[in-house]
């Protein structure tokens, strides 16, 4: 998985126009079983702003009326930087949360996330910052894809880290230690990430959190690259829930006869502990 293979093809994906669809466009008019189409554009103007260790996603106003903005933490897969899902982080941003992506391509041990989630902080607790008091230091969620997925669950033993997304994750990743509710995705085609064999296990192995296990329908590795595909909307969904404490979202999740569990788009939904997870 972290191979050559891998690392052109995301070289590939990124390279050709016409592989990344143009921001906004709706994942098949996706709306979920719940009636809330979570592919779409939130409300935020945004700016992104690039520096050396992490390329910032963020509302280009932060903290109007009082708000504080939950961070997401994010991990590339082996070989890619940020602008290889540069319009899910924008998605992201839309919606009010300040994405820190982390412009390593090797995101594996999950330090250069929870390095841009500390980051922030310190940037919350500086007067003249431009995140001074802006920021939410009690919601911060970590993601990645492939090796970066593995990232998002390594950074989610950090006690700073809520929740956690393991989008595609490879194997080299601690889940044992995860420390808050974690959604662990998977593709029905990946032939690089199994689902069986390399995301279900790392699912089993997290008892002690709250947390969904789901495989896409026709998914292969490299779905998210660009908009994050037909990924795009659950994980919004559950930044919502976890971050923002949304009920529409939580019903994504949740209660007998939730979202993912009643969208014919996902196979194999697992779940565990969710009860207790929001809040």
């Amino acid at each position: 998985m972290q191979s050559r293979r891998l690392f052109l093809a995301v070289v590939i994906a990124v390279g050709v126009g016409a592989s990344i669809p143009a921001y906004g466009a709706d994942q098949d008019g996706a709306v979920s079983a719940t009636g809330t189409d979570w592919d779409a554009p939130g409300p935020f103007p945004i700016t992104v702003q690039a520096g050396f260790a992490h390329t910032v996603y963020r509302p280009a106003t932060l903290g109007a009326d009082g708000r504080r903005h939950p961070v997401i933490v994010w991990g590339n897969g082996t070989g890619a930087t940020p602008l290889a899902y540069d319009n899910l982080l924008r998605h992201w941003a839309t919606h009010g949360f300040v994405v820190a992506a982390a412009n390593t391509t090797m995101a594996n041990s999950g330090q250069a996330m929870v390095d841009g989630a500390r980051w922030l902080l310190q940037e919350n607790d500086r007067p003249g910052s431009v995140y001074h008091g802006k920021i939410d230091p009690a919601e911060i969620g970590s993601v990645g894809h492939s090796q970066g997925g593995a990232g998002a669950i390594n950074a989610g033993a950090d006690p700073i880290v809520g929740t956690t997304i393991a989008l595609q994750p490879g194997p080299r990743a601690a889940p044992e230690k995860l420390r808050g509710p974690a959604l662990f995705l998977a593709g029905e085609k990946d032939g690089i990430v199994d689902p069986v064999k390399m995301v279900l296990p790392l699912y089993e192995r997290a008892p002690q959190v709250p947390g969904v296990y789901a495989v896409l329908t026709g998914a292969g590795h490299f779905e998210p690259v660009g908009d994050g595909g037909r990924y795009r909307g659950v994980m919004t969904a559950w930044f919502y829930y976890q971050l923002n404490n949304d009920p529409r979202a939580a019903n994504e999740f949740t209660g007998p006869s939730c979202g993912l569990c009643a969208d014919p788009a996902w196979l194999d939904v697992r779940r565990r502990g969710l009860t207790a997870a929001i809040g």
